[in-house]
């Protein structure tokens, strides 16, 4: 039986690693091109809320892999946020009036 627990306990950190990866590719992405125009806000709030959950979740139940998952993911939501304010667009500049 013990055995089946380390097993799982494997499957369930492998996981949270994977899980924790699932927005780096974005992150780069979003660093790289110094744009942050196609992500959502309301994704990255509701997501950042949802792993903000989960990771009370994880804690109450005392789960490795929930924790490190999520708590990876959160850490990578934070940094969209980040790039999304920081790489924000300028507003739009009135064209000047004719010199008359």
């Amino acid at each position: 039986m013990t055995s089946f627990a380390h097993l799982f306990s494997g499957v369930g950190l492998l996981a949270a690693v994977l899980s924790g990866l699932t927005f780096f590719p974005q992150v780069l992405h979003t660093w790289q091109k110094r744009s942050a125009q196609g992500l959502s806000g309301s994704m990255l709030a509701v997501g950042g809320a949802s792993m903000v959950l989960w990771l009370a979740y994880g804690a109450y139940t005392h789960s490795l892999p929930i924790l490190l998952g999520n708590g990876c993911n959160l850490f990578f939501t934070l940094l969209l946020v980040y790039f999304k304010w920081r790489y924000r667009a300028a507003p739009p500049v009135a064209p000047a009036a004719p010199a008359s």
